[in-house]
């Protein structure tokens, strides 16, 4: 038996390995040890002052920005799409939920976003 120590996004796990001479080995695997938790990242900049709209359009759970489909000074109207975020590997439409004009846009494709986190500002 050969022991590993893995950590796999952050968690740290303890492997046991048997070793076999006719077939694959069979992992064990331990519950996560607490592992050392990284530097937060840094803040994005904030939007300038008279960019920020009144109304905020967050994110409803935690994903990554698929696409961007609105513009900062684009009107929207209820239900338009304004950004595309890929959820557990499904496209999930951000919409509109007033009319409006979208005031910032405060992710990028590719971002990776938490439930909560500001997707967008509306007028």
């Amino acid at each position: 038996m050969k022991n590993y120590t893995i950590t796999v996004n952050g968690n740290v796990y303890d492997v046991t390995v048997e070793e076999g001479g006719a077939g694959a080995a069979a992992p064990v695997a331990s519950a996560p040890k607490a592992a050392l938790k990284a530097a937060p990242a840094p803040a994005k900049a904030a939007a300038p002052a008279g960019g920020a709209g009144s109304v905020k359009l967050e994110a409803k759970a935690a994903g990554k920005v698929f696409s961007v489909e609105a513009s900062v000074g684009q009107t929207v109207k209820r239900g338009d799409t304004i950004v595309i975020l890929e959820v557990m590997k499904m496209e999930t439409p951000v919409v509109s939920e007033a009319d409006g004009t979208i005031a910032s846009i405060d992710v990028a494709k590719g971002d990776s976003v938490e439930v909560g986190t500001v997707l967008a500002t509306m007028n």
